[in-house]
Parts: C-alpha cells; structure tokens; sequence
C-alpha cells in the first residue's frame, strides 16, 4: 500500500511534539510492514525511512499529493473536495460543527465525546527512546505537557508536592515566569521548572521520576505525558477525565478529582512496579499496535465505505472539569 502521511510541521521532531512524535512513529511501523510511506511535511524536514515531499503553503494542498499513492492521512482537516481515499485523526478537542466522515479520534472516550466509536490509540516506537533502567533511583515527581495552558492544571500539580514532606516535582515543560499567562510568577522551592525538554534530556528526567502528577482539568483526548512517563516506569496520577481512565489501570497509577485525595494517597505511599508499569506501556501503546489499526481504516476507506455512520459533532460543549481541594 503507498500511503501519504501529512503534516504541516517539521520532522523528525526536536523536542516534545506529540503529533509529529507519533505520525513518525506510524509512518516507520508502516514502512517496516512492506508499505511505501510518503511524509508531506514542512520544508527541511528529513526521513531515513520514509520519501518526503517538501509542504508549500502557496499551493493547492491537494496538487502536491502524487497521483499514485492509494490512501492519505491527514491530521486534524482535510481539504474539500479530496477524492482520494483519506482518513483524518483528530487529536484535540474541537467545537462547532460537524468533522469529517473519516475521522478517527485518539481514544475511545474521545470517539464518544462527537457520537462517534472511530478511534486509534496513539502509539510511540520505543526503541527511538533508548534503554530503560527500572532499578533507577527516583528522586522526584513531575509534570510532563505544555504548561502555560490552563486546563493543564500544573499549579495543582505543584500544589499536590508542597503538601508532601521533603518532596519536590519537576516540571517538564514550562517556565518559571510565565507571560502568556498575564505576569505568572511561581513561587515555591520544590518546583524546579526544566522548559520545553524532549529526546534524551526527558527521557533521564522521567527515568528518576517517582511518578507523574497530572491533574488536568479537561477532558484529555489522549496523553503521550501518560505512555512515555509509565514506559519509564514512572505511575500516574492523575484526574479521571477524557482517556485517563482508558489509560490509567489501578496497577500502574490513581485517579482522583481531589486535591487532599490525591495528596493522601501519595503520603500512604502505595507502591507501584515500576516493571509492571514499563510493560504496560511498552506492550498497549507501541507503534506496530497503532499502525495494524490504522491499516484497518485505510482498508475500510479503500473499499469506498465512511468511517463513521454520519458526521461527527460535539454532544456537549467543551468545559473545565473540577479539581477540588
């Protein structure tokens, strides 16, 4: 099967990236599989396994897709009028009206948010990730996402930490000032803020990590935060909303919507493999996983039929989910 991958962005990704992390690690299980792989990508960007058409803004999307590959992906739209056999992934929350026939969202509670039950888990090629040491010491907690958004909820996550005795969290991801949001100054000895980190710098910080605290406060499609933290064999805990309960199993982490549960919780000091939680990743979330479902869809565009009865569209409207003190 020749298979065009698009993204309007760079690859292979220098820091976090989440998108292109896993359209890479898509693209390369596929081409492993015996398929042709094209990536439509951002001027610069570079395959050693894959063909890449440079992306020109200027042009007509459509006229830079060759006329032989059998099936598109396109990541978050497709363009009107497309007759080629496509599929799209959505991989945020979107409101207004309907999305695309052949979208394919990134959890199944994603999926059911926009009456849907068309999805894929995202999935990552662990081996680009290095060794793992599980008998690492663990000297900390962290938090692994884009900071600066709200919904993202590090403030609580920091909070959690500066009620645990002779802890502290790492935060991967954000800043210490921040200006997008209106003058943010976070003032605590036990956050060490480490900015936008990714590639080896992360994946050491994660595997001294006691476990993830994320307390996000919207319903999260997916979670790469999640997956790459327990592939370190760093628990979660986390907040039950979106895909986290999908994702989070009692035996690798615990979710809460409270504040002073969550901090009891880690004060009891209930102890997690950090083996089980490795192999949980490792096994559920991998990119040949991922790639065998995407194939399912290609073939199902490919015989002419929609991914999805009718469209897709938001049953409710996108809010903050509480998290309680």
């Amino acid at each position: 099967m020749r298979i065009l991958l698009f993204l309007n962005s760079l690859i292979p990704v220098s820091n976090y990236g989440g998108t292109q992390r896993v359209m890479w690690s898509l693209g390369k299980a596929l081409t492993q599989m015996g398929h042709k792989v094209y990536f439509l990508a951002k001027a610069g960007s570079t395959c050693d396994f894959a063909s890449v058409i440079p992306y020109d803004s200027a042009v007509d999307l459509i006229k830079q897709i060759p006329q032989d590959v059998d099936v598109v992906h396109f990541n978050g739209t497709a363009p009107c009028g497309f007759e080629k056999p496509y599929v799209v992934t959505y991989h945020g929350n979107f409101m207004g009206g309907d999305l695309d026939r052949n979208a394919i969202f990134v959890s199944k509670d994603h999926a059911s948010r926009y009456n849907s039950d068309s999805f894929v888990y995202n999935g990552l090629d662990w081996d680009e990730y290095g060794p793992v040491d599980l008998n690492a010491s663990r000297h900390y907690y962290h938090f692994l996402g884009k900071a600066a958004w709200r919904v993202k909820n590090v403030q609580g996550a920091i909070d959690v930490v500066k009620a645990l005795p002779n802890e502290k969290i790492y935060i991967l991801g954000g800043y210490r000032f921040n200006f997008k949001m209106g003058m943010r100054f976070t003032v605590t000895s036990k956050a060490r803020f480490k900015g936008m980190v990714g590639g080896v710098k992360k994946n050491r910080y994660l595997q001294h990590s006691k476990g993830l605290i994320f307390p996000v406060k919207w319903d999260e499609p997916f979670g790469l935060a999640i997956t790459e933290s327990l592939y370190f064999g760093a628990p979660v805990f986390a907040t039950p909303y979106g895909s986290l309960p999908e994702l989070v199993k009692p035996e690798v982490g615990f979710l809460t919507d409270s504040e002073s549960e969550m901090i009891l919780h880690l004060k009891e000091g209930v102890v997690y493999s950090p083996m089980i939680c490795h192999e949980y990743a490792r096994d559920l979330f991998n990119a040949e996983i991922m790639a065998k479902a995407y194939l399912q869809k290609y073939e199902k565009v490919l015989n002419g039929e929609y991914l999805n009865e009718n469209y897709p569209h938001a049953l409710v409207p996108d809010s903050k989910r509480p998290w309680k003190k």
